[in-house]
């Protein structure tokens, strides 16, 4: 087990309906264009494939997906949209469960490296993901650049949504490279909120390219969105892909 935190049955129920926004067309169609399009002919491997909000489209595109979760709960709710021998999941941490076969892509997405909490475990997953890829095989990650340019001095916290029925912020640990997403979710009409928090690790770019490089990878892209927009020192996130030499 790393230390990723657990979702809970309560979070993994909510969750789809919280992503709403994610899991439109509009945002999802870059996304899995880029992917499918990596994956070719071959497998794909998701890494924390939660609720299947990515693996189960790029499989009806016809890209023959497996993924593993760590959550049982979030994979009873994948498994409710589609069943074992059509998507299989691996209930596992991403850092050192095997799934047999190759790969010609491993993905990585909505910042979920964040979950393990240290450093050692990161590079694990990139070990983890050039194990599984064939020669030629590619391993992508999207990841927000940590706003640290946000923080003036002496304030640790930066807000990423304040909105009608939810409030988001996040409070940085600079010494430990840690960060807390705090979470304050109306759900109701009766003006009562909800209250969840998650701790993450974050990492910079040339940081996750060191790692790659331990684990055998080679850096072939990155760009600050699905779109592929030129990735510079003003985006919010990239999308990188590296590469397992042939």
């Amino acid at each position: 087990m790393t230390s990723s935190e657990l979702w809970t049955r309560a979070t993994a129920d909510r969750y789809d309906a919280e992503e709403a926004g994610a899991s439109s067309a509009a945002v999802l169609g870059p996304t899995l264009a880029f992917l499918a399009e990596l994956a070719g002919d071959g497998r794909a491997l998701e890494f924390a494939i939660g609720t299947g909000r990515v693996g189960v489209p790029l499989r009806e595109r016809g890209v023959p997906v497996a993924g593993i979760e760590l959550s049982e709960h979030m994979a009873a709710v994948l498994r409710r949209k589609i069943d074992e021998d059509t998507l299989p999941v691996v209930v596992g941490d991403m850092a050192t469960t095997f799934v047999p076969g190759g790969f010609t892509l491993v993905y990585l997405v909505y910042n979920t490296i964040t979950n393990l909490l240290t450093q050692h475990e990161q590079v694990e997953c990139f070990r983890n993901a050039a194990r599984h890829l064939e020669p030629g095989g590619r391993f992508v990650i999207e990841l927000g650049v940590p706003p640290l340019r946000l923080l003036p001095p002496g304030q640790v916290a930066v807000p990423f949504d304040v909105s009608q029925r939810h409030l988001g912020f996040d409070t940085f640990d600079l010494v430990e490279q840690m960060l807390v997403s705090h979470h304050f979710t109306c759900d109701g009409d009766d003006g009562r909120y909800r209250r969840d928090h998650s701790r993450h690790r974050y990492a910079w770019p040339a940081e996750l390219d060191l790692m790659a490089r331990i684990a055998g990878l080679e850096l072939e892209r990155r760009v600050a969105d699905w779109d592929g927009t030129p990735f510079t020192q003003d985006s919010a996130k990239h999308v990188s892909v590296w590469r397992k030499p042939a």
